[in-house]
Order: C-alpha cells, then sequence, then structure tokens
C-alpha cells in the first residue's frame, strides 16, 4: 500500500510532463503538415537524381 503513495503521484508528474510536451509541439507547428513526410521517405533525393 504505501508504493502507491510514490507511484500515483509519479503517474500523475510524467502525465502533466506529456501534456505539456504535447501543447508545445502544437504550438510549434510539429502537426501542421502530415502529408509531406511520408511522401519523402517515398520519393527520397536518389531516386529524383536517377529519374532526371
Amino acid at each position: 500500500m504505501g508504493i502507491l503513495y510514490l507511484l500515483v503521484p509519479l503517474a500523475s508528474g510524467l502525465a502533466v510532463i506529456a501534456l505539456v510536451a504535447f501543447r508545445w509541439a502544437v504550438k510549434a507547428g510539429q502537426f501542421d503538415d502530415l502529408e509531406t513526410p511520408p511522401m519523402r521517405a517515398v520519393f527520397d533525393e536518389s531516386d529524383r537524381e536517377a529519374r532526371s
């Protein structure tokens, strides 16, 4: 039972840190463009040079 006094605040603290990190990422624009990065993995620079 005593371990709960350690684990509950620890889990709450980690949840707050994750929420702050997520809000920072949203404000920084990390989730603005969800289409281009997967396409960059498919069509990399070596494919573009080989086609020209």
